[in-house]
């Protein structure tokens, strides 16, 4: 029989099947793809298959559900439906070796999540290559493994390692997975299907046969005094649901459901067998596909593959090739962005700075990246090498001619930069990009010092650059699209989600975070304590609250923000004068471990209660927790509106994304236009009107957002 969806082949009783979905890139369970699956499965229960090798002809194996389909369900019921058929699907591939004796071997390559890693699960062999990436990742998009992933998982691995797993969401790598028994052995990729046929091949025979049942997940593998002691009894397992249950509430502070269900049903399946697992499993995705959380998460997902798709501009201007690199300061911006350039986009970088110290810095930090995803293995001793030797350092400008891109990360001071424009444009190629690493200062006035304005863009980083996932380009009205499309493809290479913005003070990720953080600064003054209102946001969503932030980003750096911000927008942008008293009492922040809150040798201790006394405030007083949530979030949701108003933002999607993956808003909560959108923009504008009335202009709504509450409409459709 020919399939659309599957390479079949049946050699010596050995049947190998590849996966490889025709209408994607990339190997999902699609509604086409699962019927053809039944088909395959019955296909393999005919007598002359005996033993079955399951792969993919793509780079990655499975990468679970197109989670389109999760739009597409009418009811809770037909959500549990499609499960059900999956389920019953899984059952019977892992029914050919647990009953009819037919070892099945998953040959694992790429991607395997989600329902990949659930369909590998229901093998009695398990290879894997050495680039592989196995893991449970359903609660990042708001719900649990739907096709048996919390019932096999656990009695394969082990309860703990399932609920890291599955509770995190964070994929395993290969060396981990074997550790822990969730693959039987690693082999080259060139091999793998080699190797796969070959262990299936050898399996055929009884006494094969039944060790592959043995090993196939049917019961827990208990294999050292300490997991026995956890799981193998009922008060080492209830100690343990009870620490994963504190900490993922500490973790998501409640936010999340999905993570709370994952544990639940773990814990019926063992206590009260596969059979309830499974159907609480079942029961409680079908549950969470229909939460506001789930739809938030996915819309995120969505964008995320939208922006994977664009390149940054609207004609059909193409990338230069950038092979050669220079860094322009060797601080922990300039060392996190060379560290990227490096090992993530394969770029050869040359770190450039004032001294032999700068230059050994900049050059140290490249090193310590390194070392630690090599200490991870993710790097190899001689990928190691080979980053290393890519990697070079100077004082002076030689070898700058042959730069593809110049990427500048010095003091925020618009003359330094504008003199490295001129610096640089000395020494290079008329073609060569120059990207400034400015957070706030407009690239068109740093773009006045060039002879090639064209070639002038701004990339705004995230500290730390090698962890932080978003890259803002900056386009003004001079820069060519073959430069912005240069920038954006070259920030995809390093390993970064781009959104691309129009030139502006602040752009849009430093912008909406001024209001916000003049606000916590109005409630301080008011008599409210630090504690409640980092804690108020951080119970809101974010990781931190804005007090802390202040102290993480450098009181010395936001002082000068606000002064850039208040010559730019005036009054509405300037807040009480709180940053600059603290930086005149020597207070910079976490680093020098003076700021809001009191740090001993790098680690916070509480808040520093002295910092009223500096700001010459009075007694505190207890402030409504949701009164502090209800002034942040809309004093930041204005002004993201503001900056689509005014063309910053090219899109409410790409405002979500800069939000989420760039300021840590909550992403359960979808970013700042999908929350307007949850709530209605008409009571938004509502409750900025009654703020207004109360604090002033500084809460006056946006036009656009009045525009969408007279009418009605979405910002981001779903």
């Amino acid at each position: 029989m020919a399939y659309s969806n599957f390479h079949f082949e049946v050699t010596d009783g050995v049947a190998v099947v590849l996966m490889d979905r025709h209408d994607e890139a990339m190997n999902t369970l699609g509604e086409e793809f699962v019927v053809e699956l039944d088909q395959v499965v019955a296909r393999l229960e005919e007598p002359d298959v005996k033993a079955v090798v399951i792969g993919s002809a793509k780079k990655d194996f499975l990468a679970g559900a197109d989670v389109r389909m999760f739009d597409r369900f009418d009811s809770i019921e037909d959500a549990a439906d499609a499960l059900k058929a999956i389920h019953l699907i899984y059952d019977r591939i892992e029914a050919l070796h647990a009953t009819a004796g037919k070892p099945v071997v998953a040959a694992i390559n790429g991607a395997c999540l989600g329902g990949g890693n659930e369909l590998a699960l229901t093998a009695s062999i398990r290879l894997c290559t050495d680039t592989s990436q196995l893991g449970q990742p359903e609660v990042q998009l708001g719900v649990i493994p739907g096709a048996g992933g919390t019932q096999r998982l656990p009695a394969l691995v082990g309860v703990q390692h399932a609920l890291e797993m599955i509770v995190t969401g964070r994929a395993v790598r290969p060396h981990k997975a074997k550790q822990i028994g969730l693959i039987d052995e690693i082999v080259p990729n060139e091999m793998l299907l080699e190797v796969a046929t070959r262990r299936a091949a050898d399996a055929i025979d009884a006494a094969d046969a039944a060790s592959s049942k043995k090993r196939s997940g049917s019961r827990p593998r208990l294999g050292d005094l300490t997991r026995f002691a956890l799981e193998g009894n009922p008060a080492g397992r209830k100690v343990l649901f009870k620490k994963a249950t504190e900490m993922m509430l500490s973790e998501t502070g409640g936010n999340y459901p999905a993570p709370k269900r994952a544990i639940e049903a773990i814990r019926i399946g063992i206590e009260e067998g596969r059979a309830a697992g499974v159907a609480a499993e079942i029961r409680f995705f079908a549950e969470l596909v229909a939460t506001p959380e789930s739809e938030a998460l996915r819309s995120i997902f969505f964008a995320q593959n939208e922006l994977k798709r664009d390149t940054g501009v609207d004609s059909d201007a193409t990338p230069l090739a950038v092979d050669d690199v220079a860094v322009i300061g060797g601080g922990l911006m300039g060392g996190g962005i060379a560290a990227v350039s490096a090992i993530n986009a394969g770029a050869r970088v040359r770190i450039k700075e004032v001294d032999d110290d700068g230059v050994g810095r900049g050059l140290a930090y490249v090193d310590r990246v390194v070392a630690k995803r090599a200490k991870r293995r993710r790097l190899s001793d001689f990928e190691v090498d080979r980053i290393m030797n890519r990697v070079t350092g100077t004082k002076s400008w030689q070898g700058f001619g042959r730069t593809d891109l110049v990427i500048e990360a010095v003091f925020e001071d618009l003359e330094l930069k504008r003199s490295v424009v001129r610096e640089v444009e000395s020494v290079v190629g008329v073609d060569t990009i120059f990207a400034s690493n400015t957070s706030t200062l407009p690239i068109v006035e740093i773009a006045r010092a060039s002879q090639h304005p064209d070639n002038i863009v701004g990339m705004h980083y995230f500290s730390p650059v090698e962890k932080m996932p978003l890259l803002e380009v900056v386009t003004t009205e001079a820069t060519s699209d073959q430069t912005v499309a240069t920038a954006v493809a070259f920030g995809k290479r390093q390993g970064k989600t781009v959104i691309v913005v129009n030139d502006g003070t602040g752009f849009y990720t430093s912008r909406v975070l001024g209001p916000y953080t003049n606000e916590a600064g109005h409630l301080l003054s008011e008599g409210a304590t630090v504690e409640d209102i980092d804690g108020a946001m951080k119970a809101w969503g974010f990781p931190v609250g804005p007090l802390l932030l202040a102290d993480e980003v450098g009181l010395d750096v936001g002082a000068h923000i606000a002064e850039i911000f208040t010559d730019a927008f005036g009054d509405r942008m300037k807040g009480p004068d709180l940053l600059s008293a603290l930086v005149a009492d020597g207070r910079r922040g976490r680093k020098n471990e003076k700021g809001f809150y009191r740090y001993e040798k790098g680690k916070r201790k509480g808040v520093d209660d002295s910092v009223y006394g500096v700001l010459g405030l009075g007694p505190r007083r207890e402030t409504d927790r949701s009164s502090i949530q209800e002034r942040l979030s809309l004093a930041f949701l204005n002004e993201a509106v503001r900056c689509l108003e005014e063309g910053i933002l090219r899109s409410a999607r790409d405002g979500d994304i800069g939000a989420v993956f760039g300021l840590g808003y909550p992403p359960f909560r979808g970013g700042p236009f999908w929350t307007i959108d949850r709530m209605g923009a008409a009571p938004v504008v509502d409750a900025l009107d009654r703020l207004a009335d109360t604090h002033g202009e500084r809460f006056a709504a946006a036009e656009m957002l009045r525009g969408h509450a007279a009418d009605g409409t979405r910002f981001r459709q779903r």
